[in-house]
């Protein structure tokens, strides 16, 4: 059993490489059952969720029988773990191998979801932005932040990135992070006006109201939400959705979790029509993601086990 910390998951992955590796993932597909959430309350504080995300390879595309690799991820989610200086997110990968069943690695998954997670949307951007997107608007300064610019610059030639928080200092610190991977950023005064300027907008907050409105919105402006994992959380008005073609990483989750689809939907905005593809029907060449220059497209991401899986996987055997 070999045993990858963050600092090994970081040598073993880059962008555009896994990209790559998820497009090939989604286009063949994996056996993956519906994910467990666990609400855990906590005495004053945040409620706490424990997820618990399988999946395993299949033997050839559309099969039901496994291939080389099983996987499962634990997550904890702790939404007030920025007062303690921590990420909100924790988590650990079990790979283990389809033939005996062992135990061949451990991971930690914390790292490993924030490589998969921004590469899924630098995936999406793939499919969904305009190949001439160079400025990016990064709403959130956690820690999935500096990997969701990282990947998009590494898809499009992005030249202009400007980082929106509630709070400036942790958006400061996001721009230190990404100066140390060669990418210049600077923080954004107000969230309107570096929306109205943004080309790509990436979110990744835990909001429980809408941060982007639709009418600040210019025309072939991406959205990449990847925040509001609850169907009580968004990030989008219904301005947003009204306007968009609208994509996820998977149906089931946009139709299970997704809170800027799932809210609109029962308000009666848009229909579940309104969801035009996941990112199985995207790299399988099924539906088209950007038809015009003027689209204002918007992915969701809720995360898929696939993705871990595909990651998890490249890590092992690049190691």
């Amino acid at each position: 059993m070999r045993f990858f910390d963050g600092a090994a998951v970081d040598a073993a992955l880059s962008y555009p490489a896994l990209i790559d590796i998820l497009d090939a993932a989604f286009a063949k597909g994996a056996i993956a059952p519906l994910r467990h959430h666990h609400p855990i309350a906590l005495a004053d504080r945040p409620e706490a969720m424990l997820l618990l995300m399988p999946a395993w390879e299949a033997s050839t595309p559309g099969a039901d029988t496994a291939g080389r690799y099983i996987g499962v991820k634990s997550v904890t989610v702790f939404p007030d773990n920025a007062t303690r200086n921590k990420p909100a997110v924790y988590g650990t990968y079990l790979l283990m191998s389809a033939q005996s069943g062992e135990t061949v690695a451990v991971m930690d998954a914390t790292r490993l979801t924030a490589w998969r997670t921004a590469a899924a949307s630098a995936l999406a951007s793939r499919y969904l932005s305009r190949p001439d997107t160079s400025r990016l608007l990064m709403v959130g300064a956690g820690a999935l932040a500096p990997f969701l610019v990282r990947a998009h610059a590494s898809v499009r030639p992005i030249r202009e990135v400007v980082i929106w928080n509630r709070t400036r200092g942790r958006a400061e610190l996001v721009v230190a992070e990404l100066a140390r991977h060669g990418i210049a950023a600077s923080v954004a005064d107000g969230l309107e006006a570096a929306a109205r300027r943004a080309e790509i907008i990436s979110t990744a907050t835990l909001s429980a109201d809408p941060l982007i409105q639709g009418a600040w919105l210019t025309p072939g402006t991406h959205l990449d939400c990847v925040g509001a994992f609850r169907p009580s959380m968004r990030e989008t008005d219904d301005d947003v959705v009204r306007q968009a073609r609208i994509f996820a990483d998977t149906r089931i989750g946009a139709f299970g979790e997704a809170g800027d689809i799932l809210q609109p939907i029962a308000a009666g905005v848009i229909g579940k029509d309104a969801v035009l593809g996941d990112l199985f029907d995207l790299t399988r060449g099924q539906v088209t993601g950007r038809v015009a220059d003027r689209d204002i497209t918007l992915f969701k991401s809720v995360g898929a086990a696939i993705e871990d899986l595909a990651a998890a996987v490249a890590v092992y055997e690049t190691a």
